[in-house]
């Protein structure tokens, strides 16, 4: 075989040395048409001399490099262009007819029009390129490839035809005859006759599988063979996918890719629109997801499939394939027009996707143009609706519309919207729950925290609370302003490991103990190692033991001392900013969190000027992207800035949250409360110690009505003398001295007696045969607030009364 056609390639040279004629297989091999080279010299035309004169009839076999191409003559093997090149052929020379001789040409091994002719002395190629270029065709892959005879009965086919075969049909080459065009005119057997009777070839044909209601499954090119005579021997078939089946093969493996994406912000309406950034222009030119009101307002959507007689949705996210959404549909935010009621009944007895066309998707609107109008768009070709269903509960419905696309709806892409639906609706209840217990979570942590601004005769405070964003659920960060005796207030913040419900339980939890202690006049560190047994009986009781922890930092300011003593438990130490404008951390030494025991806590004194801001917050606050350090000197920074300024706390708090990097979507649970310190004056305490001498109580009296009289708090001298009278009894009767006496002046006077007993006072009801035990009762009918505390020295009983207006 020569030059890709059957036979050899033959020229018939007159007894002149001209070419009078060559054959088809001739003109293939040196590219030359026939016409065109007849009459002209031998050697001109091969590039070289004939190999001797014409023998007898029989000669040997010669090898000779002949030449290709148009360009240049002669045989010295240069090319006359850059299409040139040369061939090497075995050549026989037979005699021919009125003296001339008949060349035939048979292997050949050749640079193929490369202009770099093969080495001399090479030994010639065996590879004939023609059954070269059929194997490869037949090996190929992704091409289906099928030789049919001129009987159109098939000779032979590749493994990839076979892959191209639809599910269902029929093995054999019976499948591929059964196949219809786009139009469904004509099938592949009358493809294959027209090109088998007229020769003429038939490229990029689609055809399917029947004959409508199914994508295009094949792209065929159906062409003649011919021998070298030109004679038809038979049809070859190329098949691949079609283009436009690919592109929506690899357009819906993207739509699920992209599927994995909606829902991670748990956020109902985020979801709904992910869900339409991914129908359009994925499945369709327009798409809306509309929501009852129960699933906007984070409320239980109701069981069941909701007739006509549900609530009506809103839409809640459009899409449209040019950008636009038509003014006359249903905008984002309005209600949805109800539907006929006997639409909602076929809706439900589908239960799944609904595909429809144009017409018959008016019929469901029961033809009322208003309808039409706000809830088909214009040039609808078909329609698709599949509810969002899930757990027994309904929370929406997706609609999506072709326009500019008039195929319909394949299954492919059916199966792909309820893929979709199915996966939105369980993010959508997800979302829901994640709503509904974070709402929970948040409403009551907010109920159990203390209001955000107070105000004592030892500080104002201002407090600040703010949630995790995200996926995280409200945590159990805390803050408290207690009120203590003498005028003393109690600074606490804390933090909870976790978040959600359980964390907010141990917060109150918490809490409710701090109060209870803070009330008991604890010192921070005992008060602290009372809250550590706590913990640890909570982990006992937890199933979940690691849950179950805290940290918490407890400190109290008298402002008569001006000291504020405090004590950690792995709890940030605080910030103070002072009168002059120096803002640093207090040096506090940090024990374990709570839970850990067997470690004890360390109290901390620093004094504190009248007007000193003190900042107590959780980590959330001062977490600039896992840098603690840099938050810190972030947190000093801020608070020099209000120095010399009458910002409120309340101001400054929100300013110290704005400069947080992450204040809108913060990681973490930011908690901050501020107290701005104040100072009781000298001039408003009194202080005196006695002996343990029956007569100190005369002087008692004496020396708190003098002073009373000196505040004019004459109003209060008789409640007064009577309390000062039987605190200090009861000290020379029980405790022993020194007693110490010292009252305070400010929004109430206090009165306090000191003894070193650590005997704890008891109140109770006297009989009436009893001579004593009313002490205490009277006091406490007579004191707005009373109570005792113990120092690292005996005790102080302490007892409040309101001071009249002036």
């Amino acid at each position: 075989m020569s030059g890709g056609s059957e036979g050899p390639a033959a020229l018939l040279v007159d007894a002149r040395g001209h070419v009078t004629w060559w054959s088809r297989a001739a003109e293939e091999l040196l590219g030359r048409p026939g016409p065109e080279i007849a009459g002209r010299p031998a050697p001109e035309v091969l590039g070289t001399p004939l190999p001797g004169t014409a023998p007898g009839p029989a000669t040997a076999v010669h090898r000779v490099r002949l030449r290709t191409g148009t360009g240049g003559t002669g045989g010295t093997g240069e090319t006359g262009g850059s299409d040139d090149g040369f061939v090497d052929v075995d050549v026989v020379l037979l005699p021919g007819p009125d003296g001339g001789t008949w060349l035939l040409a048979g292997r050949w091994s050749t640079t193929a029009r490369t202009g770099h002719p093969a080495r001399a002395g090479a030994p010639a190629r065996d590879a004939d390129p023609d059954r070269t270029l059929a194997r490869s065709l037949l090996n190929q892959r992704r091409l289906g490839v099928a030789e049919f005879d001129a009987e159109l009965r098939m000779v032979r086919s590749n493994a990839a035809l076979e892959t191209l075969r639809p599910a269902g049909a029929d093995t054999g080459a019976e499948w591929l005859y059964g196949l219809t065009d786009a139009d469904g005119d004509r099938t592949v057997r009358e493809i294959l006759q027209q090109v088998a009777s007229t020769g003429m070839p038939v490229v990029g044909a689609d055809f399917r599988a029947v004959a409508t209601g199914s994508d295009p499954v094949l792209s065929l090119a159906c062409f003649p063979l011919e021998d070298e005579d030109g004679t038809r021997t038979g049809v070859a078939v190329v098949a691949t996918e079609p283009a436009a089946r690919l592109r929506a093969h690899h357009r819906l493996t993207d739509a699920y890719r992209r599927a994995f994406e909606i829902g991670e912000s748990l956020d109902v309406v985020r979801a709904a629109r992910d869900l339409v950034d991914l129908l359009v222009p994925a499945l369709g030119d327009l798409a809306c997801v509309d929501f009852p009101d129960d699933v906007l307002q984070g409320r239980d959507p109701g069981l069941g499939y909701p007739g006509h007689e549900a609530s009506r949705p809103r839409r809640v996210a459009v899409k449209s394939a040019d950008g636009t959404w038509p003014a006359a549909l249903v905008q984002p935010g309005e209600p949805v027009p109800a539907p006929p009621a006997e639409t909602v009944d076929s809706a439900v007895a589908v239960g799944g996707v609904i595909k429809v066309d144009a017409e018959a998707a008016r019929a469901m609107f029961g033809h009322d143009p208003g309808l039409i109008a706000r809830m088909l768009p214009e040039g609808t070709h078909s329609a698709l609706g599949c509810p969002l269903y899930h757990r027994s509960r309904l929370f929406g419905y997706v609609l999506v519309w072709r326009t500019r696309t008039p195929e319909p709806f394949g299954d492919d892409e059916t199966r792909l919207l309820q893929d979709l639906c199915d996966r939105t609706a369980m993010a959508l209840d997800n979302a829901h729950r994640y709503t509904r217990e974070h709402r929970t979570a948040l409403v009551l942590q907010r109920s159990l925290l203390p209001p955000a601004v107070t105000e004592s005769q030892a500080a104002e405070t201002s407090g600040i609370y703010l949630p995790a964003s995200g996926t995280l659920s409200v945590g159990g960060d805390w803050f408290d302003a207690l009120p203590l005796s003498s005028m003393r207030i109690g600074l606490v913040v804390g933090d909870v490991i976790g978040h959600g419900l359980q964390a907010t339980a141990t917060m109150a939890r918490l809490r409710t103990a701090v109060q209870t202690l803070a009330d008991l006049d604890l010192p921070p560190d005992e008060l602290l190692i009372h809250l550590d047994d706590l913990v640890q009986r909570m982990q006992a009781e937890s199933e979940q033991p690691d849950a179950v922890g805290a940290s918490c930092l407890f400190a109290v300011y008298d402002p008569v001392t001006r000291v504020c003593r405090m004590a950690s438990a792995g709890h940030p130490a605080p910030a103070v900013l002072l009168p002059d404008g120096t803002a640093d951390f207090v040096p506090v030494v940090p024990g374990p969190p709570l839970g850990v025991g067997d470690n004890p806590f360390e109290i901390s004194e620093v004094t504190l000027k009248p007007g000193s801001v003190l900042a107590l917050y959780t980590d959330g606050l001062v977490d600039y992207d896992h840098d603690i350090t840099r938050g810190g000197e972030e947190l000093l920074r801020n608070l020099r800035r209000f120095h010399g300024t009458d910002r409120s706390l309340e101001a400054m708090g929100h300013d110290l949250m704005a400069g947080h990097p992450h204040q809108e979507r913060p990681a973490d649970d930011v908690t901050l409360l501020l107290a701005r310190t104040r100072a009781v004056a000298d001039t408003d305490t009194a202080h005196w110690e006695y002996p343990v001498d029956p007569a100190a109580v005369y002087e008692a009296r004496h020396d708190v009505n003098a002073r009373l009289e000196a505040w004019g708090l004459d109003e209060l001298m008789f409640s007064t003398e009577l309390i000062v009278s039987e605190l200090v009894t009861n000290a020379i009767r029980y405790a022993g001295g020194p007693i110490g006496l010292r009252l305070i002046r400010g929004r109430a006077l206090v009165c306090e007696v000191s003894d070193p007993s650590n005997t704890q006072p008891r109140l109770r009801r006297a009989l009436t045969t009893d001579e004593g035990g009313r002490g205490l009762f009277l006091i406490a009918q007579l004191a707005s607030r009373w109570g005792c505390r113990y120092g690292a020295r005996g005790k102080t009983i302490w007892a409040e009364q309101a001071v009249p207006p002036s």
